[in-house]
This record gives structure tokens, C-alpha cells and sequence, in this order.
């Protein structure tokens, strides 16, 4: 029996959209099998659901490098009500930007690139650009303006290099353990920042071992110290219900597979915060709670940037730090944002198994390009491929119809800035660690029977979250896996290969990986320009125009009247 749903379906499928997203039965020679419009409505919305808590996790990262605000007391930061009150300010902007550009970012993959991507500020990226380049409270070495600038100009030259097919070939010629081993490490970075001040707060600092267990109030941190705990630790309520309802609740959910079960745990814990009677509430009866509560009254508004729009230094590039920091984030995006996307094509069967190359990936390339750069006007960090839509591809989303609905979502969220700013920290962290978790699991794919892979994917794990940089350590591991694996290339080749590692075999080849580097519409161009010149013997145009020239003017020497210009004119015809 055909239903309302089947005829809308059809008629969808059948009209200029489901042509332009290959929707099954548009009648495109490339149209994707099983894709139906209301199915990828569902998946979009299962894909925002899933990546929702970004809005106010992002927020949440970003402010804690104070943004354009000045600390005066840099040694008392946390108890400066001025500075607190202007980073607040903050973190609203942060909220309508988070979601502002990841409705930008969705909306442009799913209808240029036709691919069921979300995209937002990129987990990992936001935090390497808050705590290890602009430094926490603005402690870094540039300062949260410059930082912007780093960003913009990254996006641009992401752009370029998308154009010309190198971003994607430099993704597929890295060493494969390598590459999961920066995943999984960014996965350990975000849980360790969960467990930390910029979340739940279990993990403080201390005088002697560096970390040590945190939770206590703040009344009992050491000698004026943020987050350094004496004694008294784990005693904050704050503590225990971000763990129990932000995080254990959360993984039973997900468990259980509810939908968007992450939102679902952050939204429950900060719910159980807003009363302001309570041991636990985000808004105390003080100057900077009664500011957070009276935003928090509005509900629903639009809060424009007061703060952090178009912030960029430009005058920064001067500064050799600012381009340190661009070399980093073009490195560490492009193993995030390329790794994800070829991993989200895969699942939803768009890559190519003999080249590794997927549909649009130069479009898509240069969507994530074009909004990193846009984000950075916003003020926020770069932009990227979420590894949550997963989640609406799983729902079935096959074409760009379900980023673009995710895309939409995410610009009503603009309007609810008042709630996604009033989420704490501690709701968040548990989802912090979660993510952390998910993005850990590569490691199954790293090759461990072979130490000269092993070790320097172990090293990057390792000093990510150690170093607290992300870039110290890819740095760690390219110069290990260079130094390791070039010297047996060099015995090898000194003895004709009769010296080799007993387990030599079961090491990870490196292989230039088929397709080469010339991105796809290149190759459609130059096959379509041989083609028109086949007939000329491969002339170029400017030779086949002096030829046909110089043929006119012989036949009309020889002939007279209409016969020659007839003559003159088949030949350049035919040419």
C-alpha cells in the first residue's frame, strides 16, 4: 500500500532537489541507492542531536582563554569580578558563534558537496588553540587576536591547497598508524580537559606531582591557587553530579542507543543546576551570578558579538609565533578534518576503495576551507568534519540533504543563546571524557606488532595529553617514526636488503597511494580539452586557428568564385 510518505518520497525524488542530491529515483546516472528524503530529514536531526553539545562546549573552551578581555590580577583570575564578567560576555558570544557557523558550515557541505556531514568548531582544535597557543586566561605565547589570524589565514591556504588537490594527497601519503595515533591522542587531550578545571574538576593541580586529585571548593584551593586542592578534595556536590548524571547517566543512554544522548545528559545536569537555592546552582547570589541569571531569564534572543567579532590582529603575521602556530593547526586539521571525512564517506559508502578518494571531495575540501576562515571572523577556532554524523548516517542519511537539515537546526539554535550559555562546565565534562573515549578506539587499527609503527604512535599518544600540546606531539612522532624507520631504510639499501628486522614483514608499508595528486575536476578538464583538440593532432587552439588560416587562403589562390570560399569554409569547418 503506497502511503502519504511514499507519494512524497517519489515526488521529491522526482523533482529538481532529488536530482541535485541524487536521491533514489531522481533518474541521476549516480544517484544513491536507498536514499529517501524523509529518511535524511531524520538522519539530519539525529545528526544535530548528537552534535549539539558543541555549542556550549566550544563556548565553554574558547572563553577560558579570556578572549579579547584583560586579566589584571593575572595570578587571580578566577576571583577578578570585572574580568569574569567581561569573559562571560564572552562565552555568549561564543555560544551565537559556535552555532552560527556550524549552521553556515553544515548547510554549505550538504548542498555543495552533497555529502551528510555536520560541521562545527572541531573538538581537539578548539582545545589546542584555548590551552596550548592562546593559554589559559590569555597565558599562551600570542595572544587570542593573533591566534584569529592564524586561523583565517589557515583556512586560506586549506582553500588553495584543496584546489589543487595537495591537502588530500598529503592526508593519504601519511603513515597510517601515524595518523590514528594523533585521533586517539586528541581523544585522551579532550578527556584529560573533561576531568580538568575546563570541566568536572577532578583532576586539580599540585605543588609537587604536577596533577593531583581536585574537587574541592574553591575556598579550600592552596594558597590563593586556582584548582590547586590541599586537602578536602572531591568534596564539591558539583563534582559528583556532573559524574553521576553527565557522565554515568549519559553512557547508560547510550547504551541503550537513545538518541542524542549526549544533549539529553548535559541538558538533564544543567537543569539541576539552574535553581539558585541549592549547593550546586550556576547562578550564586553574587554580581557576576545575578548577570548570569538575568541573560539566562531571556530564553530566547539574538545575542549579537559584542566581544569577539572580526577580533583578528592583522598586523600579527610580522610575529614568527603566529606562523608556528599556523604550520600546526594546517598539520594537526589536516589529519582531523581529512581523516573524518574520509572515515564519514566510507561508512556511508562514497569512497572510492582503489584511489581512497571520495565524491566531492574537492568541494568539500573547500567548504571546511571557506568556513574555517569564516569562523575565525566569528572568533572561534577551526572549523571541521564531526565523527557524530555517524550517527544520522547510520539513520540512513545518504546525500547532502541531511547536513543541510543539521545545518538548519543549528541556526535555531542561534536563537537560544540564553540556555546554551547557561550550561556549566561540570554538565559538560562528562560528555568531554565520552568523546574522548569514542575517539580513542583507533587505536585497535594501529600496528602493534611491528615496534618501528608502535613506538612512535605510542609517543604521540602519549605526549598529547602530557605536553598538553597537540602539535609537540605530531612533532614527537613524525621525527621518531623518521629517525626509527629511516635507519632501517638506510642498512637495508647499504646491504641490498639482507639486513632487515626479523619482524620487517609485518611492518606497515608506505606507499604513495593510488589516484595521484591531481584532484579529480582536474582530470575531467584536461580530458575534455584533449578531446576538443583530438581533431587538430594535438595542436593547440592558437596553431589550429593559424592553420585553418593559412588552408583558406591556398584553396582561394587556386579556385575562384563561390567554389573557393566554399572550400575555405568546409575546411575550417571540419577543423
Amino acid at each position: 500500500m503506497i502511503t502519504f510518505f511514499d507519494r512524497l518520497n517519489a515526488q521529491v525524488a522526482a523533482s529538481s532537489v532529488g536530482t541535485w542530491f541524487r536521491l533514489e529515483g531522481s533518474g541521476h546516472v549516480r544517484e544513491r541507492e536507498g536514499s529517501r528524503f524523509l529518511t535524511e530529514i531524520r538522519a539530519g536531526v539525529t545528526t544535530w542531536a548528537a552534535m549539539a553539545y558543541i555549542i556550549s562546549v566550544n563556548a565553554s573552551i574558547i572563553s577560558d582563554t579570556g578572549g579579547t578581555c584583560v586579566c589584571t590580577s593575572p595570578n587571580f583570575c578566577a576571583t577578578d569580578d570585572v574580568y569574569l564578567s567581561c569573559v562571560a560576555e564572552v562565552k555568549r558570544d561564543l555560544i551565537t558563534t559556535s552555532a552560527a557557523v556550524s549552521a553556515l558550515a553544515s548547510v554549505l557541505m550538504g548542498a555543495l558537496a552533497n555529502l551528510p556531514v555536520g560541521m562545527a568548531p572541531g573538538m581537539g582544535l578548539n582545545a589546542y588553540f584555548a590551552y596550548s597557543v592562546v593559554g589559559y586566561h590569555g597565558s599562551g605565547f600570542i595572544s587570542y587576536r593573533e591566534a584569529l589570524a592564524a586561523v583565517f589565514l589557515e583556512g586560506w591556504v586549506f582553500f588553495f591547497l584543496s584546489l589543487l588537490g595537495l591537502r588530500q594527497w598529503l592526508a593519504r601519503i601519511m603513515p597510517q598508524s601515524l595518523v590514528l595515533a594523533v585521533g586517539a591522542g586528541i581523544g585522551l587531550y579532550i578527556a584529560f580537559i573533561g576531568l580538568t578545571s575546563g570541566g568536572l574538576n577532578v583532576i586539580g593541580g599540585s605543588t609537587t606531582n604536577f596533577v593531583g586529585l581536585g574537587g574541592c571548593n574553591s575556598n579550600d584551593w592552596v594558597d590563593g591557587l586556582d584548582y590547586y586542592c590541599g586537602s578536602k578534595v572531591m568534596r564539591s556536590p558539583t563534582v559528583w553530579l556532573g559524574i553521576f548524571v553527565g557522565g554515568i547517566l549519559t553512557v547508560i543512554l547510550m547504551l541503550y542507543r537513545v538518541k542524542g544522548a549526549i544533549i539529553i545528559g548535559i541538558f538533564l545536569t544543567s537543569i539541576i543546576s539552574w535553581p539558585r537555592p541549592t549547593s550546586v546552582t550556576y547562578f550564586p547570589h553574587t554580581a557576576a551570578g545575578d548577570d548570569l541569571f538575568n541573560f539566562f531569564k531571556q530564553v530566547v534572543t539574538f545575542h549579537p558579538l559584542t566581544k569577539i567579532g572580526n577580533a583578528l590582529d592583522y598586523t600579527s603575521y610580522k610575529n614568527g609565533n603566529v606562523w608556528y602556530a599556523l604550520v600546526t593547526f594546517l598539520y594537526v586539521d589536516i589529519l582531523d578534518t581529512t581523516g573524518t571525512l574520509y572515515s564519514m564517506a566510507k561508512f556511508a559508502g562514497l569512497r572510492d576503495p582503489v584511489t581512497l578518494d571520495f565524491e566531492n571531495s574537492t568541494i568539500a575540501y573547500c567548504v571546511d576551507a571557506f568556513s574555517i576562515s569564516m569562523g575565525a571572523l566569528m572568533g572561534t577556532s577551526p572549523v571541521t568534519a564531526f565523527i557524530e554524523s555517524a550517527t544520522g548516517i547510520s539513520e540512513g542519511g545518504k546525500t547532502g540533504i541531511t547536513a543541510v537539515v543539521t545545518g538548519l537546526l543549528f541556526f535555531v539554535s542561534v536563537f537560544f543563546a540564553p540556555i546554551f550559555a547557561s550550561i556549566p562546565s561540570w554538565a559538560t565534562g562528562g560528555a568531554l571524557v565520552i568523546v574522548g573515549s569514542l575517539m580513542i578506539r583507533t587505536v585497535r587499527d594501529i600496528n602493534w606488532d611491528y615496534i618501528g609503527d608502535a613506538v612512535p604512535a605510542f609517543l604521540t599518544i602519549l605526549m598529547i595529553p602530557m605536553s598538553y600540546n597537540i602539535a609537540y606531539g605530531v612533532i614527537t612522532g613524525i621525527f621518531s617514526y623518521v629517525i626509527i624507520n629511516g635507519s632501517v631504510w638506510i642498512v637495508r639499501k647499504a646491504s641490498h636488503n639482507r639486513i632487515s628486522p626479523p619482524s620487517y614483514d609485518a611492518s606497515e608499508p608506505w606507499v604513495i597511494p593510488p589516484g595521484g595528486i591531481i584532484p579529480p575536476y582536474m582530470k575531467v578538464l584536461l580530458a575534455r580539452y584533449r578531446r576538443r583538440n583530438e581533431g587538430s593532432g594535438g595542436d593547440y587552439p592558437f596553431q589550429v586557428r593559424n592553420r585553418q588560416r593559412s588552408l583558406s587562403v591556398d584553396t582561394a589562390s587556386q579556385d575562384n568564385g563561390e567554389g573557393a570560399k566554399a572550400s575555405s569554409y568546409a575546411e575550417t569547418a571540419e577543423k
